[in-house]
C-alpha cells in the first residue's frame, strides 16, 4: 500500500550520524510513512547500522546503493524511489523535532488539502539554539528575501519528478526548485503553499552550503536564479528594500548566538501580527 510519507535520506560517509537521524524517523508515533536511504558508496561502515534493528523497523527502509554526481543528483535519485505521495528530506545529523511531527503534518495536509502542495513549518536551528520560524505568507518579495528552510517543507513528490533538482547548482538548488514551484506556469494547477505551526527538524546546520566558499557561491547562484523568475524591476525593488532594511546586519543577528534569540522572537510576533 502506497504511504503518505516517504523520508529520505542522503548520505555518503555519515559516520554515527545516520543512526541518530533514522532513529528519530522511526520513532514517530504516526506510522505511515517509508525510509529511502540513497547512499553514494558509503566506506566508513555506517550502514551496518541497519542490522541492529528489529526487522519490523527494516522493513520501512529501503536502501539504495549507486554513485551519484553530488548532492542533487543523489537527492533526485532518492525521489525517484520514494513510491510516498509526499517527500521529505532529512539530512545525516538532523533530526525530527519531536514524535508527533508527522501526525501533525499528516493533520495539517488532511485540514487543508490540494491536488499539488508543499507544506511546511519551522525548524530549531541547532547551531543558534533558538526556534527559526518560517513565512506563513508568501509572496514574490518573501521568496527573493528568504523561502523556508529545505528541513521544514514536504513537497508533493510528483513537483520533484516533473522538475527536478539542477544539479548545475552547487549549494543553490533546492532554492531554485522552490522558485519553480512558486511561480511555474507548467502545471495546470497551481502549486498550494500550506504553513503549519508545526516545529518539525532539529537542524544540525553548519554543512555544505555553509562554508564560506560556497556562501560566496550561493550568493552568484541566488542572482542566477532570481533573475528566471523574476522581472529586472523587481529585483531592483527588492534589492533596494533589502539595503534600506539593514538586511546584511539583520543576517548577522541572526546568525550569532547572543543575538539571534531576540531577532527570531521579533520575527515570529511579526509573523503573527500579519497571520492576525
Amino acid at each position: 500500500m502506497r504511504p503518505l510519507f516517504s523520508i529520505l535520506v542522503v548520505c555518503l560517509n555519515p559516520g554515527e550520524k545516520l543512526k541518530r537521524t533514522l532513529e528519530s524517523v522511526l520513532g514517530q508515533c504516526f506510522g505511515d510513512y517509508e525510509i529511502i536511504i540513497k547512499d553514494g558508496g558509503s566506506s566508513d561502515g555506517s550502514l551496518s547500522c541497519l542490522e541492529e534493528l528489529a526487522e519490523e523497523k527494516r522493513s520501512r527502509i529501503r536502501t539504495v546503493v549507486r554513485t551519484d554526481r553530488g548532492i542533487y543528483d543523489a537527492m533526485n535519485q532518492a525521489a525517484g524511489e520514494a513510491v510516498g505521495k509526499y517527500v521529505y528530506f532529512l539530512n545525516c545529523g538532523d533530526v525530527f523535532a519531536g514524535e508527533g511531527v508527522l501526525f501533525q503534518m499528516a493533520k495539517l495536509i488532511e485540514e487543508n488539502p490540494s491536488k499539488q502542495g508543499v507544506y511546511y513549518g519551522n525548524i530549531y536551528e541547532r547551531k543558534t539554539g533558538q526556534v527559526v520560524a518560517s513565512n506563513p505568507h508568501l509572496d514574490a518579495f518573501g521568496c527573493y528575501r528568504n523561502v523556508p528552510c529545505h528541513q521544514a517543507c514536504f513537497y508533493d513528490r510528483r513537483l520533484l519528478l516533473v522538475h527536478p533538482f539542477e544539479i548545475g547548482y552547487r549549494v543553490r538548488s533546492d532554492y531554485e526548485q522552490f522558485l519553480w514551484c512558486f511561480f511555474q506556469k507548467e502545471l495546470r494547477e497551481r502549486v498550494q503553499f500550506t504553513y503549519g505551526e508545526i516545529l518539525i527538524a532539529d537542524y544540525e546546520g553548519g554543512g555544505f552550503s555553509e562554508t564560506r566558499e560556497n556562501r560566496e557561491i550561493s550568493t552568484k547562484e541566488h542572482g542566477e536564479i532570481v533573475s528566471k523568475y523574476m522581472s529586472r524591476g523587481q529585483i531592483r525593488r527588492y534589492r533596494a528594500i533589502l539595503w534600506l532594511t539593514l538586511a546584511p546586519w539583520r543576517t548577522r543577528l541572526a546568525q550569532d548566538r547572543r543575538t539571534a534569540g531576540l531577532y527570531n522572537g521579533i520575527k515570529s510576533l511579526l509573523y503573527r501580527i500579519r497571520k492576525g
